[in-house]
């Protein structure tokens, strides 16, 4: 394909080590172990955040890593290493390395049809994100949160098929298959063609070499990553040797499917402009009203909760879809439906929130880096100094630069944006003038997106 590398092919070792069966785990296994590891130090470990090391490594180390370097690069690399489904899955295969035999443990339920879209996911992340000040300030908020998941990944595991949890109910996978679609890594075929005459179909059947995709996809038709959990069972099963990974530009994938990955792209976007109001602004009173614990805050944080869900849910999406309007209205194209221009074009708000959301993460690190390396020689904040680094002393590296590498993300992520649009724009409506003009008013949204943004870092 055009403008692609096959890491299996230029790098045979690489496709040995992946067709090994011990490969998702060896990389799964250390994020399990950690993953315990901070459960344990938010039970009994320091109950400040800044000197607990479930807050201090997933909020801000994992975050900064996985938003603005495993995704991008990486597409949903992170969901081929995650801990959170791995024991729910071992159970459900009745094995842990090897190919299970027999029927799967549990009911093997097949997921109800109607919900099978993010609209659960969707929401689910919402809910979780009204509650951030507490799951950055308060490590047993965390612990409720992430050993939540795992519990409900096993009970998932053990009633539905599969990877149903992944696909449907993970909150945080919704918004790394909507993202994945910039990510520059991707799974395809090599040939469509050959997996339309291959009959035995080991990708979704599987084999003695490996299971069926565990996500529910077939890989001779997928050509988005959305939905493709990177879990790399296809490349062991597959007889034909037709499976690439390859290394491909950045936002490749450009078509919004539905509704329910619009509103996803609403709902990151209003959470990104949310987060650096709260935790990056200045206001002492909004601050307090994100941490629903403060004495006599109550009243504002429901406020807050209502302004957040109605911001996402109503606010954004109505002013998207009054420049979709524009947008159909300036190309003069009455062919062409308001339902196609409004998903189709959503897709712009992709790129932007991504470069809007690291550029949110980068104070996270450069501002408060310092508490990783002084919280891994003290990892449950009890005066230990395991590595010589309890003691280093919190200095923000270069705050006064912060604000310009913001813009520039933001910058990329408009200019992106913009051009991503017009190949949707040409994608959409056939005459390049029509298409044109109907990008004019869409331009015109993505430079408000970034102004609104500047305007809060320059503060």
């Amino acid at each position: 394909m055009k403008n692609r590398i096959d890491l299996l092919e230029k790098f045979q070792w690489l496709k040995r080590l992946i067709k090994m069966r011990s490969f998702q785990f060896l990389l799964t296994l250390p994020g399990m172990i950690l993953f315990f590891l901070f459960l344990i130090a938010g039970v009994i470990g320091n109950p400040i955040g800044s000197q607990n090391i479930i807050v201090v490594i997933v909020w801000i180390f994992w975050w900064v890593l996985l938003i603005s370097i495993l995704v991008p690069f990486g597409g949903r690399f992170w969901c081929l290493m995650c801990p959170l489904p791995s024991v729910g899955e071992w159970l459900q295969r009745k094995a842990i390395v090897k190919v299970g035999k027999g029927k799967p443990l549990g009911l093997n339920k097949k997921w109800p049809v109607a919900l099978r879209n993010i609209w659960i996911q969707n929401i689910g992340f919402l809910f979780m994100a009204l509650f951030s000040a507490l799951l950055v300030t308060r490590p047993i908020a965390s612990v409720y949160v992430l050993g939540g998941m795992i519990v409900l990944a096993i009970a998932m595991s053990l009633i539905y098929e599969k990877r149903t949890f992944c696909m449907y109910l993970c909150p945080v996978g919704g918004f790394l298959g909507l993202y994945s679609m910039c990510g520059k890594l991707e799974l395809r075929v090599k040939d469509p063609e050959v997996c339309r005459k291959h009959k035995e179909k080991e990708c979704i059947r599987g084999s003695e070499k490996g299971y069926g995709c565990p996500w529910f996809q077939y890989p001779g038709t997928q050509k988005r990553n959305n939905y493709c959990g990177l879990c790399t069972e296809c490349v062991k099963t597959c007889t034909m040797d037709n499976i690439a990974i390859n290394v491909r530009p950045f936002a490749s994938d450009d078509k919004i499917k539905d509704y329910a990955e619009s509103w996803k792209a609403f709902i990151m976007l209003t959470l990104a402009m949310v987060y650096t109001v709260t935790l990056l602004g200045p206001d002492p009173m909004l601050k307090d009203w994100t941490n629903a614990t403060f004495s006599g805050q109550w009243r504002g944080f429901i406020t807050y909760a209502l302004v957040v869900i109605f911001s996402a849910l109503v606010l954004t999406p109505a002013i998207f879809g009054a420049f979709a309007w524009l947008a159909k209205f300036f190309s003069g194209n009455k062919e062409v439906s308001y339902e196609q221009v409004f998903i189709r074009y959503s897709f712009v708000l992709v790129p932007m929130g991504l470069l809007a959301w690291i550029a949110f993460s980068a104070p996270l690190v450069l501002i408060n880096g310092a508490y990783i390396i002084s919280v891994i020689s003290d990892p449950f904040g009890w005066g230990w100094n395991l590595l010589g680094t309890k003691h280093f002393h919190w200095n923000p590296v270069i705050p006064q630069w912060v604000p310009y590498i913001q813009a520039a993300f933001l910058m990329y992520g408009l200019w992106v944006s913009i051009k991503k649009g017009y190949d949707v724009a040409r994608q959409t409506f056939k005459n390049k003038r029509e298409a044109i003009r109907s990008l004019i008013p869409i331009t015109i949204m993505l430079v408000g997106i970034v102004i609104a943004f500047l305007s809060q870092y320059t503060n």
